[in-house]
């Protein structure tokens, strides 16, 4: 069993976890789901919606770590300066097989130095802040999700189920996205390099 880990702060944007986390959930025949963040407990989103984390730190007790997903929201607008955790998503960061960041949660893994002279999107409406985080990075406006090596990141909250799909599709097969979407009644926007929120 793979783990699928999500790296929460408070004022996380409530889609940018679920969205990914609901396609994610249809394998779990091959991934387990855990939330963490930077001293575990109660984390709250934007919406208020109340979710129960491990401590970020216990993912150093993982032989294997997975998968990553580190979303977005207001909250990345401090968390971008808290240096302690930044430090800690950079280690498990270079541990991970893949790191899928949506929204400005890519801000955050901006700050780590991870993505420099690398391809990477974000939020159409936050770009340029994120941008100017770290101006090494190769940065594609129009793009709806970038893949580069093993770093995934997304566009704006929506944005993360049709990096998810195409994750699955990259990882185990286009049939098995193609399923999932179906199976959430979910219209796949397939074309990574067409945002059409741009």
């Amino acid at each position: 069993m793979k783990n699928f880990c999500v790296i929460l702060f408070h004022d996380f944007e409530t889609l940018d976890v679920f969205g990914p986390v609901e396609v994610m959930g249809k394998l779990n025949q091959h991934y387990r789901i855990e939330f963490y963040s930077e001293h575990g407990g109660l984390v709250t989103s934007s919406q208020n919606v109340k979710v129960q984390t491990l401590p970020i730190t216990e993912l150093n007790g993982l032989n294997e770590l997975d998968v990553l997903l580190i979303p977005g929201g207001i909250g990345t607008r401090s968390e971008v300066n808290n240096q302690a955790f930044i430090q800690i998503l950079k280690q498990i960061s270079n541990r991970a097989q893949f790191v899928l960041t949506v929204c400005t949660g890519a801000a955050l893994l901006a700050r780590t130095g991870l993505l420099k002279n690398r391809k990477a999107t974000t939020n159409k409406m936050a770009f340029d802040w994120v941008a100017n985080l770290d101006q090494e990075v190769q940065w594609i406006r129009k793009a709806r999700w970038v893949a580069d090596g093993k770093y995934y990141t997304s566009s704006g909250v929506s944005a993360g189920i049709d990096m998810t799909l195409g994750f699955i599709g990259d990882i185990i097969g286009m049939e098995a996205a193609e399923r999932i979407s179906t199976g959430i009644e979910y219209i796949w926007n397939k074309d990574r390099n067409d945002d059409p929120f741009c």
